[in-house]
């Protein structure tokens, strides 16, 4: 599956396939209950890809972002002028890169998004999308 960046803005049944074939469907009230949430917080970007700088550039507000864990992968969203879009990576192309104590990278192959965990919650936040990850991988035979 190739870098995929979506228009969510929209409630359609073609985006939600999509998205429940490249990272599952969303999960059940009483798992997320159980997780303690699968949606972080506000995070600033920093960085990321050409594709995704594009989209950011026409809006001249501070750039935020926020991360939906799925069963699969996770959707990272932003916004650009009035438009919400998702950045999709199943967990299989997730790459997770922590740079100096309040910066992590996510990557999907060669395409990627930067941002700033400037908090503990953050931090908790990503040590839980890491252990999703490696059971999702356990589960797969993909480790």
């Amino acid at each position: 599956m190739q870098f995929m960046i979506k228009n969510l803005s929209y409630n359609s049944n073609k985006i939600k396939i999509l998205l429940t074939e490249m990272v599952g469907k969303p999960f059940p009230l009483i798992e997320r209950f159980k997780l303690r949430g699968t949606g972080s917080n506000k995070l600033v970007i920093t960085d990321a890809s050409k594709e995704i700088v594009e989209l950011l550039k026409s809006d001249n507000n501070i750039n935020y972002c926020n991360i939906e864990i799925r069963k699969s992968g996770i959707i990272i969203r932003f916004k650009s002028l009035l438009e919400t879009y998702g950045f999709i990576i199943p967990f299989h192309k997730l790459v997770i890169f922590k740079g100096d104590s309040k910066l992590y990278s996510f990557y999907n192959d060669n395409n990627f998004i930067k941002f700033l965990a400037d908090n503990k919650s953050i931090h908790l936040f990503i040590k839980k999308v890491i252990k999703l990850k490696s059971e999702y991988q356990n589960k797969m035979g993909l480790n």
